[in-house]
């Protein structure tokens, strides 16, 4: 018999089904994540119709393997917390289906939880002594946010993605060097036998003291810089491009984030979201944060991607804050925090 609020999470927002059961949550007891990377790499990136057919095949198997792997009951269960959203409605449906028909069957409360909210609250799993107030950078496939976390229950977005997320320039990038998906960690892995002095690209801050982000410029830059070489007839050493784009991008996270540290006056600072799972990003936050005073928290890699217990974590915080939903609750491609 487990103490504590058990949660079980459930995600389904793009191409990983994933459930988890968490304890208070601080504790992750399961966290089972099934990809899809191989169904969607012929493809270059995801199919949202493919990505809903294989969540509605694996998420009940992945469900019960959270329960097994935690040693918890359904009935021992406090709550069901699941994705909303944003997300692909599709594949956000076969998680919110799941996590009704299991709260409706077992007479247990229904949490929908924002993607993005389950980002931040994944350094908690890790961290326990992190509490609030503290400054969160958000770097994913769709969203690059700086987020003030005034609260558990208070959470300010300071800027957000104009265009091009940090991640989705990544898999763009790799997709014209011919690296393949996800994009991300093959940049990552590219990078690192490359000269990141090799090559200038932009670095897009916008308006003075702007906190938003804009990745576009740097994609563009990087295609027309692999073009100008080919047609030239020269060779286009992806290695340097990979390192030169990836400092880049680094570039302007860090600074950015610098700039809400000293705007907000935060002296912590939670790095999130799947870039946070970069090496570079990991390193140049380390020394940008030592150099300031600033305590940085980041989540181990499984928790910088997408995954249950996060969500589940999220959950329990809403769940302790009174928030239930019905069985009306919908799908969000698009919700705001």
């Amino acid at each position: 018999m487990n103490d504590g609020i058990l949660v079980l999470g459930i995600e389904t927002s793009c191409d990983e089904t994933a459930a988890a059961v968490t304890v208070d949550g601080r504790t992750a007891l399961s966290n089972v994540i099934a990809s899809q990377i191989d169904v969607h790499k012929v493809f270059g990136g995801v199919v949202p119709e493919i990505a809903s057919r294989h969540h509605l095949e694996a998420v009940c198997g992945i469900v019960e393997a959270a329960l097994e792997d935690a040693g918890v009951r359904r009935d021992e269960l406090d709550a069901i917390a699941v994705t909303k959203g944003p997300g692909l409605v599709g594949a956000v449906l076969i998680g919110l289906a799941t996590a009704k028909a299991m709260a409706f069957a077992l007479g247990k409360p229904l949490v929908g939880v924002h993607h993005i909210r389950g980002h931040i609250f994944a350094a908690f799993l890790e961290n326990p002594k992190l509490e609030p107030p503290f400054l969160a950078l958000v770097a994913s496939g769709g969203h690059t946010s700086l987020i003030d976390v005034r609260g558990y229950d208070e959470l300010a977005v300071l800027g957000g993605t104009r265009d091009d997320a940090a991640g989705e320039a990544f898999d763009k990038v790799a997709r014209v060097l011919g690296l393949g998906y996800p994009g991300g960690p093959m940049i990552d892995l590219a990078a690192g036998e490359g000269d990141p002095d090799a090559a200038r690209f932009k670095r897009t801050m916008l308006e003075p003291g702007s906190l938003d982000f804009s990745f576009s410029g740097i994609k563009t830059g990087v295609l027309n810089h692999v073009n100008t070489q080919r047609q030239a007839g020269g060779p286009v050493d992806t290695a340097d491009i990979a390192a030169s784009f990836q400092q880049a991008v680094v570039d302007v996270l860090v600074e950015k984030t610098r700039l809400a540290l000293e705007q907000t006056g935060r002296s912590a600072l939670v790095l999130c979201g799947g870039v946070a799972a970069n090496t570079a990003l990991r390193e140049r936050m380390e020394g940008a944060c030592a150099q300031a005073g600033v305590r940085l928290f980041m989540p181990s890699p499984v928790y910088c991607t997408d995954n249950a217990a996060m969500i589940a974590c999220a959950g329990y915080y809403d769940f302790k804050a009174g928030r239930r939903d019905g069985y009306d609750l919908d799908a969000y491609a698009e919700l705001d925090l």
